[in-house]
This record gives C-alpha cells, sequence and structure tokens, in this order.
C-alpha cells in the first residue's frame, strides 16, 4: 500500500524522512497497536510489583494499571508528536521506569504501606519530575557541559546494559512468570518457544510487511493457540468495568518528604541516562541525526509525564528501551506510529475491559517475543559500541567493568537484601543503576569529559547502520536519507539568544 505523501518537519516544511511519514491510517493502527503489545507487559509490571508490595487492593492495583496506561498514552503522544520545544520528535514510547521499582517500594514500606504511602511516593515522584523538566531547559552550553558526561562509550554501555537486564524479565515471563504456581513448567517454554520460532519464521521470510509485524502476529497466533488448548483465560474481561477514568490525587493530597525526594531525584538521574542512551539508539536505527538539543528535548518529554504521572497516580517515565528494540526489528521509523500507539494507551487506560482482554496474553507467549526484543535492545548498545575504539584499553574496562557491576544485583542479590542498610540498599539493588553509574565514573576516571560535541557522533557516525537498516521502511517507495548526510557533524544547539524564534518555528508545527 503506497504511503501518505504528506510528511511533517519540526519547522512545518516539508519532509523525506522516514520519520516525519505520515502512514495510511490501517498501518498506524496496526503498527500502533503493535507497539502497545510489545510495551503492555513492561508497563503493567511495575504498578502491579509496587501495588503488591504495599498491600493495595485488587481494586486500587486496577486502577493504579489503568492510570499507568492511560499517562503512559499522553506521554508517548508528547515525546513522538512534540509540543514546542519538548519531545524528541522520535518514535520513542515512554513507558514507567524499571529503575524506580526498588526505590518505591523501599519508600512505600518506610511509610507503612497501603495508599498512605502513594502519597509520600507521589510526592517525590511530581519533584523529580518537575526537576528533571527544568534541568533540560538549562542554556544551551551548559546543558552541552553536562551531556559531555555520555559520550557513546557511556551511552552505548548503558543500551547493552539495559538490554541484558531485561533479558531475564522476558525470560521469567517464558517461564511462567516470576511467582506464578506453574513457574517454569515446560508447557510455558513451549509457548514461548513456539512464539519465538513463528516470530523469526517471519522475519526469516523476508517479507516487509510481515517482517513489520512479525511480533504482533506471533503474540495474537500464540494466544490463539493457547485459547484452542485452554490456558489462555479471559474471564477477568467480564468482570471488568466497561469505563475507568483516571482522575488527579485520586489517593489524596501528595506528601513531600526529604528522603523520598532525594531518593528519587537520584532515580531520575539515571533514567536520564537510559533516555539519552534510547534517543541516540533509535536516532542511529531511524537514521535521524541526534543532538543536544534534541536530548533536551526528550529529557523534556520525560520530566514532564513524570510529574504528570504523580498527579495521575502513575510513576516516574522514561523512554522504553524494548520498543526501541521493536523498531530495530520492524524498521517502520514514522514518529506517528508512536502516536497511534498513544492513542491505544490512552483508550486502553480508559477501558479496563480493553485492557483486561491484551492481559490475557499468557505469560509463556509474552515472555517468547519479548526475549527476542529484549536481546534486540542489547543489539543496539552493540551497535553503538562498535563506534568506540574498543582497542583501546581504557574503553575496554569501562564497558567490562560496567557490565560486571550491571549482574551484580542479580548474581549475588542476598549482598543486597541481608548485608546493606535498606535505604542504600533500594538505590543500589539494580542492575541498570549500578552499571550506568559505573559506565559514568570510569570514563571520567580514564577519560575525562568528552570533548564538547562528542555525545553526538554516535548518529554522525551511523553510516553502517544507515546502509543496513535505513535504506527504505518495509514497503516503501521513499528514497533514501542521504547516506552522505550521516557522516556530516552534529549541528550545535542554537545559542539561547535565538531560542525565541526556534519556539516559533516549532511552536506552529506542534498542533
Amino acid at each position: 500500500m503506497a504511503r501518505v505523501a504528506a510528511r511533517l518537519s519540526e519547522n512545518g516544511e516539508r519532509s523525506t524522512h522516514p520519520v516525519d511519514e505520515v502512514l495510511p491510517l490501517p498501518k498506524l493502527a496496526l503498527y500502533g497497536f503493535q507497539h502497545v503489545l510489545a510495551f503492555y507487559a513492561g508497563a503493567v509490571i511495575v504498578p502491579i510489583i509496587v501495588g503488591n508490595a504495599l498491600k493495595l487492593s485488587p481494586e486500587q492495583l486496577v486502577y493504579l494499571i489503568n492510570a499507568d496506561l492511560f499517562t503512559c498514552g499522553i506521554a508517548s503522544i508528547i515525546q513522538a508528536w512534540g509540543i514546542g520545544r519538548i519531545g524528541a520528535r522520535l518514535p520513542l514510547i515512554q513507558g514507567v521506569t524499571f529503575t524506580a521499582v526498588s526505590p518505591m517500594i523501599a519508600i512505600g514500606l518506610g511509610a507503612g504501606g497501603g495508599t498512605a504511602a502513594l502519597l509520600v511516593i507521589y510526592g517525590a515522584v511530581i519533584t523529580a519530575g518537575i526537576a528533571t523538566f527544568a534541568f533540560a531547559w538549562l542554556p544551551a552550553k551548559a546543558f552541552r557541559a553536562v551531556m559531555r558526561l555520555f559520550p557513546p562509550v557511556v551511552t552505548g554501555t548503558v543500551i547493552t546494559v539495559l538490554g541484558i537486564v531485561l533479558i531475564p524479565v522476558g525470560l521469567n515471563d517464558a517461564a511462567g512468570g516470576l511467582g506464578s504456581p506453574d513457574f517454569g513448567d515446560p508447557k510455558n517454554f513451549a509457548y514461548a518457544g513456539g512464539t519465538m520460532l513463528f516470530i523469526l519464521v517471519l522475519m526469516k521470510l523476508g517479507k516487509p510487511f510481515l517482517s513489520s509485524i512479525s511480533i504482533l502476529l506471533g503474540l495474537v497466533v500464540g494466544t490463539t493457540v493457547a485459547f484452542l488448548l485452554g490456558d489462555a483465560k479471559f474471564g477477568d474481561v467480564s468482570n471488568s468495568d466497561w469505563v475507568g477514568v483516571s482522575t488527579p490525587f485520586h489517593f489524596g493530597v501528595p506528601k513531600f518528604e526529604w528522603f523520598p525526594i532525594v531518593l528519587m531525584l537520584i532515580v531520575m538521574l539515571i533514567t536520564m541516562v537510559e533516555t539519552t542512551g534510547d534517543t541516540y539508539a533509535v536516532g542511529d536505527i531511524v537514521g535521524k541525526e541526534v543532538d543536544s538539543e534534541t536530548v533536551a528535548r526528550a529529557l523534556r518529554a520525560d520530566g514532564a509525564a513524570t510529574a504528570l504521572g504523580g498527579v495521575l497516580n502513575s510513576f516516574p517515565y522514561v523512554a522504553f528501551a524494548e520498543n526501541v528494540g521493536l523498531v530495530r526489528m520492524t524498521k517502520v521509523k514514522s514518529r506517528f506510529v508512536v502516536v497511534a500507539a498513544g492513542v491505544f494507551m490512552i483508550i486502553l487506560g480508559l477501558l479496563p475491559k480493553a485492557a483486561a482482554i491484551v492481559a490475557a496474553v499468557p505469560h509463556g507467549v509474552l515472555g517468547g517475543a519479548a526475549t527476542v526484543m529484549f536481546a534486540m535492545v542489547a543489539l543496539a548498545g552493540i551497535q553503538t559500541l562498535a563506534k568506540v575504539d574498543l582497542k583501546e584499553e581504557k574503553n575496554a574496562l569501562i564497558v567490562g567493568v560496567s557490565l560486571a557491576f550491571a549482574l551484580l544485583p542479580a548474581t549475588v542479590p542476598v549482598f543486597f537484601t541481608k548485608h546493606m542498610d535498606a535505604d542504600l540498599s533500594s538505590l543500589l539493588n539494580s542492575g541498570v543503576t549500578l552499571g550506568a553509574t559505573a559506565a559514568i565514573v570510569l570514563n571520567l576516571v580514564f577519560n575525562g569529559l568528552a570533548k564538547d560535541g562528542a555525545h553526538d557522533t554516535p548518529v554522525a557516525g551511523a553510516q553502517a547502520l544507515a546502509d543496513a537498516e535505513v535504506d527504505t521502511a518495509p514497503g516503501s517507495d521513499a528514497p533514501a536519507p542521504d547516506a552522505a548526510k550521516a557522516e556530516l557533524p552534529a549541528q550545535p544547539v542554537a545559542a539561547p539568544a535565538g531560542a525565541e524564534k526556534a519556539d516559533d518555528a516549532e511552536t506552529s508545527s506542534a498542533g
């Protein structure tokens, strides 16, 4: 099917870049829904884990899930569509960060659990969101100076760590879901293996359209087989309400306490590294130049979404690495696909019955698809590291030692649970936190601050990736981006004095 000719760019001019293409409505809906299915498990797992740890009632837990989906939809639209100078205008899905799970549980248990604990958590989340949003509005020179902490060796390591840490999440789902009565049952692995095999066969066939919806088809076929064999249950659909609206401060007025706020600020520092890495990764995948201003826009969207999450009874938000893997697999580059996914998420957040249908996908089926995607996330990080001189011993040490730190919580959990202060454990018992922190600190020790503008090179030097993946999207008759253009150095961010002109031009295109 031919693509729609109209394409929108940041300054309102016509653009031939695949990121700005507006696909036909059926494709937008199909690709957008695939993003929702790919992201759904990761989206709902955080409120489920936190809600269970705080001993919330089933009704309160369902409310948290709906609030999360509703806010995810709004946040993703802001990130992909863009509002003025907020949002990266890249195919980035926003989701609740896993990094915040342990700190939020520690904060909640310290506040006594229940809804009273949620109020303390939301106070910290709102404050951290506002702080992140404000940070991303630093003058261009100051922001570039901070971004010098994140050269390719750091962002590539963080993306790789994300993939490696997420793969066990997919494998746990493949085993039936951690804590489920049938965890480890070979039947679950059979569903996971069958789903994975089906996806890989579709990819092997090489048909662009089938490859682009392989994850969606894998989930649908796997769930259908499970239903026919009696292992997919849809009973909760009839028990769910038709409409459920998330209202601001549903559980009460947030409480602002200093230690939870400090803890959440540290969490947001880590998520800023995640979003920075994901922004560069998706820029590489779609062949779109990413500079300091693009990263700043992405972080502003993170901050706004996090503050909004605290208001709408949700949690901190980050650009979701899982869906970066999906973009890598499907090669569907349009940011408006993410806008469509955001609309679907808002609908799911308003319709508990619809969310219950998606939730009926068996863990084994979901795990098979998720494991493939999480592996692709790690691959995106490796591709970024391929642009780093790893023959240089300093860079090799940064990557290797950071990966070792990232594996510590999963390998020796007893160190954090029995031999560490509870508050400190809530902060450090995270592979992403330890891996990202190690990468930043080791890079400063061995390499010092990157040269100004060096953080833009992961995208500028992406010719090999562009040649392999960014020629044209599946079924596209659009010309490939100029490969030589990908070699040009990133343009510096406009000086603050020119910000007003940029604001005018971009605000006109935001609507």
